[in-house]
């Protein structure tokens, strides 16, 4: 199981496919820490992941449709 490198929770199958759009290295932060980076962050992750708990974090500019 993947944790947030912030806060130490436990991540979604979402939030763990979630990476850089500039490094391609993984982000590791929970929706709830992300949501403090993600507009200094690109980022992308795999929609098909996506459950209700991610909803309010995803957002077109940090999706990615593939």
């Amino acid at each position: 199981m993947m944790r947030c490198l912030s806060c130490n929770e436990a991540l979604s199958d979402y939030e763990a496919s979630r990476r850089s759009v500039r490094t391609h290295q993984y982000i590791d932060l929970c929706n709830g820490c992300f949501k403090y980076v993600r507009d200094e962050i690109a980022a992308v992750g795999n929609v098909r992941l996506i459950n209700e708990g991610d909803d309010d974090i995803v957002s077109k500019r940090n999706i990615d449709e593939d």
